[in-house]
Formats: structure tokens, C-alpha cells, sequence
């Protein structure tokens, strides 16, 4: 992070006040919002571990109080009592009840994660007593050096203040500006206002045309801003958020107003990274030159690639062999840029796998332009007529291939993925955005202008769009509006954070642990080939085998013995599950869902094939799941029952599966047919390397990736993963009148007549 850059005072934030409004606490319904608490709780106790000092301002006490009472109004009621007009509940005596439930949670979630937490309520009118702001001062900085959580919230239940809202003898008259002044009196570093969306838009966020304003300026922002309704729940909404850091901001206390939603999103605050609405007294100096925004970005490239669905088949060939050419020709170039990327990210301390990655090896540029010509030389995919059917007489039905619009590729570490995608792209007729890794940069750069430059202008290079900061991501997750598909290509973390980010479809997988079963009856020197291929041809290509199984008779006949030398004489580590790492005396592998990218892989002894699948199922499966955020979940059913009368609903799990490349190696027919047939994965082999689960290799010319979803597109995606399709009527005017208009013959006729 840039020393200048709006997030860089971070690195001197000790003291933190993070608000979470009555919208974060409760669901659109009413009820609790566990996983919510839960996870901000866990977000808490990580930032206390690292030696930040927290204060929490919480509301939700009179909402939750309401929906007790209202449970406990229910019980005590009769049927006659329910038939006459029901009596508001008094809101203080929903305050009392509330604050103590509230407390009761908060108390059980810090419990099980091992801290300390402690409730203080205050009343706008304590303020006004020099005494009791000194004995506040003391009471939260004792709290603080024992590391115990201290909770405010307002005490509704005996305060004397008249007006619900701001008024002219109020201090606060809301838990954000109530936290906003505990932020000034207690000399806090940054205060946190945690809401329902992620930050402050120029219009409601409901609005497609709103935008996420980053960086809020007052002199720039103020008369520009049109705020939507208030809070569903709370009581002043953006409008009370937004005075309360303007407020705070101009006194000193940098302010950020992000959702409480998304997971991580305060530890990603402290990370510097660009998430929700930054307030701070320095933002006018802040003011960037004018640049293409995410939203403009997107909306070119939509443009520009309407622009080259016109076109002619021959006109988008054309443009893919003047790229390849123009690739060729700008070779040295290319590859000056990319030893610079490789030298600093060795200079950096990048993993090998990542920097073997990144490199573009000997033979690479010219690999890729032989790619990208046969990519040209393929049938044209756009419009063409994939099914004919005559509806009636002289009413002709067309199902036609189509672009799919607009695709964002997020992808680590391989500046040659950028020349497959782009020319995929180009091919299919769809505008492109790409982000790849800050360790790719000079390469991505220099290949994305050989690229851009060979396109002509009545296209235009803004077809495809480099994006050059990862603080434009979170904007482009936006846009489902322009953007029709997200292609993830990294780690798990990576696509885990963007399916989690964005309502646009993604397609990608998140792991590639790829099994290789060698079965009985193989013949061995072919399983050698195959799987020392698997392993070492590309270690860190995610078709590369992380798995070797093994039937348990290989081991009786030494076949075992002699595949585990050929792997330790190239060099590979091993590593055993229970069965193996006894018996060939190898160190444990820490787990068996593990992608090692490297010279290393797991050895298990499996009983036959039948074991072999289930194994694969088993551990190609992946759960990202916390334990502790488990636990906490289950202990607290005993107390959301007692509060609320209510079962819990944890929707917390994601599940990962890799369920990539698996291959057996066998000379028994029936039972590589079992194998084939019964093995979920994207890309099922029988005697053949899991290295040709490739998009060249298939002979698709390229890839943007391998898919392991289900929907849309599965394995290598090459030019047809990136089509839809579309419906042609032709007709001499026919109308339907109740379908009396016409006589139905639905008749399928040959494509080409």
C-alpha cells in the first residue's frame, strides 16, 4: 500500500469504535441474525489478539425486546384477547427487555471464543457531567488493558430525551452519533459504522445508476447525494450515518461506513483495502485525476464487443492472426517484461510454484500464437444455427449460438492466461475486462497493449479492458447490470471472496487435487509414464496429480515399491495417509484435500476401485467452515431459544468441491468402465496423463479456465463455455388469436435447408 494512498493511516490505528446498527443484528425478518454476530465476533476477537483496543456500540435492544414481549403477549393472551385491536408495545419497557437479551448473547459468543466483554449504558445527559466523562475515560481505558470488550449502547429504558431524532438540547439522539462521540471522547484511531449495504452511494442502492462513493468529499458529495428510505429498523438510517462521520471525520476520527454483511470486511478496513466509505479530514486533498471508472470500463467493453458481433467471420479471424503476429513481433519486449515481473517476485520471496507460474518460458510466445491461429481457423461459433424447427407452415424456429456479453477473468500469477482469454474472447464475439496478479504486472501491461493495439478501430481496444488496481474488484462485483460472467482463476481464498462478493454467475473451480489410481491389473510401465507425467511434466498446473492411489496387491508385488522410487528419483516429496505413510515410513499428509502445486504429492493404499472412488468423493471435497464459529452457533441454540422461542438457522457452510481431473490406470475393461462412469469429476481419463485436461490439448484452441461448476460449462471452458444462445422466429405474419391463428406442425428440419 502506497504510503500517500486515502487508506494508508491504517497502519497507525490502535483504537477502534466499530457500531453495528439494529439492521446488521437482525435478518429481514425480525429474527436474529446469528451467523452475522457470530462472524463479527470471531472478526473481534482476531483484532484483540493482534493488540487492537475495540469498543462496540451496539444496537438492537428495543427490536429484539419487541419480539420477546410480543412472544411473551402471545402466551398470556386469550383467543378473545387476540380478536381485539392490540396495543403497541411501550418501546422503554422493550429497551429493558431487550438490552438484557442483547447482553446475554453478546456474553455467550465472546465466552466461547475466550473473551471478555462488558456492558455500559449511557444516557445523552451523562455527557453534560465533567465527571462522569473522566470516570468513563478510566473505567473503558482499565477495560481495555485487560483486554475485555466494552459494549455500549444507549440506555432507552430511563432516558429522559424527548425526540426520538436529533433536536436542539439532544448531545446524541442515536447509537451512531453516539458512537461518533465516544470515538472523540475516548481519542479513538478510526471509528466503524457497520450498515445493511456496503457503504454511501450517490443514489439508494437500490438504484442500478447509484455508484459506491470510496472516498467521501463534503465539498464535492454534500448537495450531490439523494438518500433512500431510512433504516428498515433503526431510527435515522444513511442520513444519521453519514452526519456522524462527517462529524467525527472533520474532529479528527477517520470514519468508515462498510456493511456488516460480509465476512472479514473490518479486518479488510485494516488491511487498507478500499472497502465501503472513507471519511476523513484530508479527503479533499485526495481528489484523483479523472479516470475510467469500473461502471465506464465495463460499459466500453459491452460497446466495443457489440461492435465486433458485427463484423464478418472473416473480419474476427483476421484480427486473431494479426494478435498472433503482433505477438511474435513484440516477443523480446514481451519477454523483457516478463524477467522483470520474475526477478521481483523472487526478490519478493514468492513460492516457486507462483513464480513458475509466472514465467514465460522459452517457446511460450511462439506456443501461444500457434493457439491463437488455430483458434482463427475454427468454425466461426457466433450465430450459428444449432437447432431448426418449423412451428407452422412458413413460421421458422431457430435456436442460434450468441455471445454471452460482457466477462470479468480475475486471475493470479500466469500473464499467458491473458493471451489465451483475450483471444477466446475476441473469438466468441465478447467484451472482456481481465485483473491479474500485482506480481504480473509489467507483463500483463505489455501483453494487453500488443494485444489492444492489433485491434482495429471501428472495434477499438477498449473490448477488452485492463483492470490495474484490485480496489476496482469490489466496484465490477457490482455491476450485474454489464457484467454477465465471473471467471476466478486462483486459489481457493481467491474464489471463495468473490463468489461471496457478487450476484453476477461465477464459473471456475477452487481447488485441483487430481488423483491418479493405479489399479491392480495395470500394466506398470505404463503407470509409471503416466505417473510421473502427472507429476512432474507441470507441477503447478492445476491438472497436475496431487493424489496417487494405489491397490493394496501393488504392494505385496513390489509395483509400489518401484512407482514410489521413479517419483523420489525426479525428485517429488511424499507424503502418506494412514495406510501408506506406516508402511513406506513417510511423513503423515497433513490433510488429503491439499493442492500442492509443487514436487510433492500424497501416496494411500486404497483396497480397490470401489475404495478408490469413494475416496476421491470424500476428500475431493472441501469444507471452508470455522469450528469455533460452529461451536459458538451450537452453544448459543440453548439462549436464542430461551430469548425468542425460535429454532436456529445456520446457513454458514460453504462447501468447495474439486472434483477436477481423476484418473486409473488399468487393463481391466469393466473396471476402468466403473471408474469412468462413476467418478464425479469434470474430467474423468483412463490410462492417459491428467496433464491433457487442457483446452489446447481438447483441441479448443485455448481456455479461460477448467470448470468444475455444474451449470453452464464443465471441464477446459473454451469458446462454447463463453456462448448462450439465442431465438430466431421467421414468419410472414402469423398471429397467435388464442392459437387459433395458426396450426402447430413443431417439426424439426434439417439445419442447413
Amino acid at each position: 500500500m502506497a504510503e500517500d494512498s486515502p487508506r494508508a493511516f491504517v497502519k497507525d490505528v490502535k483504537r477502534i469504535v466499530i457500531k453495528v446498527g439494529t439492521a446488521v443484528v437482525t435478518r429481514n425478518d425480525g429474527r436474529l441474525a446469528l451467523g452475522r454476530l457470530g462472524a463479527l465476533c470471531e472478526q473481534i476477537k482476531e483484532l484483540n489478539s493482534q493488540g487492537y483496543e475495540i469498543i462496540l456500540v451496539s444496537s438492537g435492544a428495543v427490536g429484539l425486546g419487541r419480539q420477546r414481549l410480543r412472544y411473551r403477549r402471545l402466551v398470556n393472551s386469550s383467543f378473545a384477547d387476540l380478536q381485539k385491536p392490540q396495543v403497541e408495545l411501550d418501546g422503554k419497557a422493550c429497551a429493558a427487555v431487550g438490552q438484557n437479551s442483547l447482553m446475554a448473547l453478546y456474553d455467550t459468543l465472546f465466552s466461547e471464543l475466550d473473551i471478555s466483554s462488558a456492558q455500559l449504558l449511557v444516557t445523552d445527559s451523562d455527557f453534560r457531567d465533567r465527571d462522569f466523562r473522566k470516570q468513563l475515560n478510566e473505567t473503558v481505558k482499565s477495560l481495555l488493558s485487560l483486554k475485555v470488550i466494552p459494549i455500549f449502547n444507549e440506555n432507552d429504558a430511563v432516558s429522559t430525551r424527548k425526540a426520538p431524532y436529533e433536536d436542539s438540547s439532544g448531545i446524541f439522539w442515536d447509537n451512531d452519533s453516539l458512537a461518533a462521540l465516544l470515538a472523540l471522547e475516548l481519542k479513538a484511531d478510526l471509528l466503524v459504522l457497520l450498515s445493511d449495504v456496503e457503504g454511501l452511494y450517490s443514489g439508494p442502492p437500490s438504484d442500478p445508476k447509484s455508484k459506491l462513493i470510496h472516498t467521501y468529499v463534503k465539498e464535492k458529495h454534500q448537495g450531490e447525494i439523494t438518500f433512500g428510505d431510512k433504516s428498515r429498523v433503526g431510527r435515522g438510517g444513511m442520513t444519521a450515518k453519514v452526519k456522524a462521520a462527517v462529524n467525527a471525520a472533520y474532529a479528527g476520527i477517520p470514519v468508515v461506513i462498510t456493511s456488516g454483511s460480509a465476512p472479514e470486511n473490518i479486518i479488510r478496513v485494516l488491511q487498507g483495502q478500499r472497502i465501503g466509505t472513507l471519511f476523513h479530514q484530508d479527503a479533499h486533498l485526495w481528489e484523483p485525476t479523472k479516470e475510467v471508472g469500473a461502471r465506464e470500463m465495463a460499459v466500453a467493453a459491452r460497446d466495443s464487443s457489440r461492435q465486433l458481433q458485427a463484423l464478418s467471420s472473416q473480419e474476427r479471424k483476421k484480427i486473431l492472426l494479426d494478435i498472433a503476429d503482433a505477438l511474435e513481433a513484440n516477443e523480446k519486449l514481451i519477454t523483457v517484461e516478463n524477467e522483470a515481473d520474475v526477478a521481483a517476485a523472487q526478490q519478493a520471496g514468492y513460492e516457486k510454484s507462483l513464480i513458475s507460474r509466472l514465467a514465460l518460458k522459452p517457446g511460450k510466445i511462439a506456443s501461444l500464437a500457434k493457439s491463437i491461429r488455430v483458434l482463427a481457423n475454427m468454425e466461426d461459433p457466433i450465430g450459428r444455427v444449432l437447432k431448426k424447427t418449423q412451428l407452422a407452415d412458413g413460421l421458422i424456429l431457430e435456436k442460434t449460438s450468441s455471445p454471452l456479453g460482457v466477462l470479468l477473468i480475475v486471475f493470479e500469477s500466469r500473464p499467458d492466461a491473458l493471451v489465451q482469454i483475450a483471444s477466446l474472447a475476441i473469438r466468441s464475439g465478447n467484451g472482456l475486462l481481465l485483473k491479474g496478479g500485482k506480481e504480473a504486472k509489467r507483463s500483463n501491461a505489455i501483453l494487453h497493449k500488443v494485444i489492444t493495439e492489433a485491434i482495429p478501430d471501428i472495434v477499438g481496444g477498449k473490448v477488452i479492458g485492463l483492470v490495474t488496481s484490485r480496489d476496482e474488484i469490489p466496484d465490477l462485483l457490482k455491476l450485474d447490470d454489464v457484467i454477465d460472467l465471473v471467471i476466478p482463476r486462483g486459489s481457493n481464498k481467491l474464489v471463495s471472496q468473490i463468489k461471496s462478493s457478487t450476484k453476477i454467475p461465477v464459473l471456475g473451480h477452487a481447488d485441483g487435487i487430481c488423483h491418479v489410481y493405479v489399479d491392480k491389473s495395470a500394466n506398470m510401465d505404463m503407470a509409471k509414464r503416466v505417473v510421473l507425467d502427472a507429476k512432474i511434466d507441470y507441477p503447478a498446473a492445476c491438472n497436475a496429480m496431487e493424489t496417487l492411489l494405489v491397490h493394496k496387491d501393488l504392494v505385496t508385488n513390489g509395483a509400489l515399491n518401484e512407482l514410489i522410487v521413479d517419483l523420489r528419483i525426479q525428485g517429488v516429496t511424499l507424503f502418506g495417509g494412514p495406510r501408506a505413510s506406516l508402511l513406506l515410513n513417510i511423513p503423515q499428509a497433513r490433510s488429503f484435500h491439499h493442492e500442492y502445486n509443487s514436487m510433492e504429492c500424497t501416496v494411500e493404499i486404497v483396497d480397490d476401485v470401489a475404495a478408490a472412488i469413494y475416496h476421491i468423493h470424500h476428500h475431493g471435497r472441501h469444507v471452508i467452515f470455522s469450528y469455533r464459529h460452529l461451536f459458538v452457533c451450537i452453544s448459543m441454540c440453548r439462549v436464542l431459544y430461551d430469548c425468542f422461542h425460535e429454532p436456529m438457522d445456520i446457513n454458514c457452510l460453504l462447501l468447495f468441491c474439486s472434483a477436477h481431473t481423476d484418473c486409473i490406470v488399468t487393463e481391466d475393461q469393466e473396471t476402468a468402465e466403473i471408474f469412468l462412469h462413476q467418478v464425479d469429476s469434470a474430467a474423468v481419463f483412463h490410462n492417459a496423463s491428467t496433464r491433457f485436461c487442457d483446452g489446447a490439448r481438447f483441441g479448443l484452441g485455448a481456455e479461460v479456465g477448467i470448470s468444475t461448476s455444474r451449470i453452464h460449462a464443465r471441464g477446459p471452458v473454451g469458446v462454447e463455455g463463453l456462448l448462450t444462445t439465442r431465438w430466431i422466429l421467421k414468419g410472414s405474419g402469423q398471429v397467435v388469436d388464442g392459437d387459433k391463428g395458426v396450426i402447430y406442425t413443431h417439426k424439426d428440419i434439417p439445419i442447413n435447408s
